[in-house]
């Protein structure tokens, strides 16, 4: 009896490939929020048969019951796909065995002291390291550092003794996920992706190119991490030199914004950035020290990053020294004062407060005796130390305040009303622009 001999590395990319051709391929999805949720949904409307991986039993519940909790992927195209059966959610890592493709989407934080927390691409990598086989697609997604995908995600998949680029296939390809942004989302931003080998780059590049637009292959998954970090270190960057320039202007009674107003028409040259009340998200306030962490290791200062975040991070307390400014106006303390905050979430029309400024200004605010409250019609509530705060009707809330603070500059608010109810607006992101009252401060 002769024995058959094992499938040729050659063999197995040929088969991967003709099954994501085909869409044959099943394909799974680790981590099912903000970037997870709407890549499964675009496989799914693909023609794939999608398995989300996710360890929380309550997300898995509402997914599997057809609710979208992602305001970006609406539960009318949410849900045909599960009535379908092309997307379904489990927490059973071992499902793993059965798939061809999986993307990691998980988060990937700073601590405190401002160096990537890798845990949750660890759990994930050792979790799919135990059920690995010859033929899978592999491919991170979560923002991290140079270096991540062949340093910390290549040795605990190649101990199964798989031979990456023969056997299984990693790529890194970044997250370009703008929550809220109506013209571009994930079926249409442009998707790079760099792999381990050229075999892994020209898998990683077909599976996508099945559901997404444009796919831009890159030489390695060093390239493609670097990628992500410049693109949000060049905003993070420039919103730090608007934000110096906020400060600089305020002190001197000028109008910041008609100048960067002024400066836009500038053809050529020039490009508008916008200061605001801090930084927001999980991209562009934490992104670049990922970068910043890993120049460190090269013995390479990154001054520029640091700088930036130095003034981005300082920019609500400079709001907050505005409202007390405010209030001395109308010979009133912060402490005591009832302020009111339009808007929490990180940015206009989105219920995300991940890293938002409005958080921090809220809590300077608490702490220097102010009564705090809310209005923001895509969070229901938020915590801020030891309470939990509830958002209130906005006009009546405005009406009762000392001071009023746009934080966030949500579309189809009446501004008119506000400005007619206040006595004293804080407006952090020029939201009142062409309103014209004694009563409105701008950043």
């Amino acid at each position: 009896m002769t024995q058959e001999a094992a499938p040729s590395a050659s063999s197995i990319a040929a088969e991967l490939q003709s099954k994501i051709s085909n869409k044959t391929a099943r394909v799974g999805v680790l981590g099912l929020g903000y970037v997870g949720l709407p890549l499964a949904v675009e496989f799914a409307k693909a023609g794939f048969d999608v398995v989300g991986i996710d360890v929380q039993q309550s997300k898995v519940d509402q997914f599997n019951s057809g609710q979208s909790y992602i305001k970006d992927v609406p539960a009318s195209t949410f849900g045909p796909l599960i009535k379908s059966g092309k997307l379904r959610a489990t927490t059973d890592f071992s499902v793993i065995r059965t798939l061809d493709t999986i993307d990691i989407c998980v988060p990937t934080p700073l601590r405190k002291t401002k160096d990537p927390d890798m845990s949750f691409v660890i759990a994930a990598t050792e979790a799919i390291a135990q059920h690995i086989h010859p033929g899978l697609l592999v491919m991170l997604e979560s923002t991290t550092y140079p270096g991540t995908t062949d340093e910390l995600l290549l040795p605990k998949l190649s101990a199964s003794g798989l031979q990456v680029g023969k056997d299984f296939f990693l790529c890194f390809s970044p997250e370009r996920v703008d929550p809220g942004n109506p013209n571009f989302q994930t079926a249409n931003i442009p998707k790079v992706v760099g792999g381990i080998t050229a075999a892994c780059t020209e898998t990683g590049a077909l599976f996508y190119q099945q559901a997404l637009q444009v796919v831009v292959p890159v030489s390695s998954t060093r390239v493609a991490e670097m990628v992500k970090l410049l693109e949000n270190t060049f905003r993070m960057i420039n919103i730090g030199l608007v934000n110096e320039l906020a400060v600089m202007s305020s002190r001197m009674n000028i109008d910041v914004w008609e100048v960067i107003d002024a400066a836009a028409t500038k053809p050529f040259g020039f490009m508008p950035f916008y200061p605001g009340p801090g930084l927001g998200g999980h991209c562009i306030p934490i992104d670049p020290f990922y970068l910043s962490w890993k120049s460190k290791e090269a013995g390479i200062e990154a001054r520029f990053i640091e700088l930036a975040g130095h003034i981005n991070g300082r920019m609500p307390e400079f709001v907050v020294e505005k409202i007390q400014n405010a209030l001395n106006e109308a010979t009133k303390s912060v402490r005591g004062s009832k302020v009111h905050i339009l808007g929490v979430a990180y940015k206009r029309d989105i219920d995300d407060v991940r890293e938002s400024p409005a958080l921090d200004i809220m809590m300077l605010l608490d702490r220097l005796g102010a009564h705090v409250s809310y209005s923001d019609p895509y969070v229901e509530s938020v915590r801020l130390s030891d309470h939990v705060l509830h958002s209130q009707d906005m006009l009546p809330s405005v009406g009762a305040a000392d001071c009023v603070v746009i934080v966030t500059d949500h579309t189809g608010l009446d501004y008119a009303s506000v400005i007619e109810s206040s006595r004293v607006i804080v407006d952090t992101r020029n939201a009142l622009k062409g309103f014209r009252s004694a009563k409105i401060v701008r950043l």
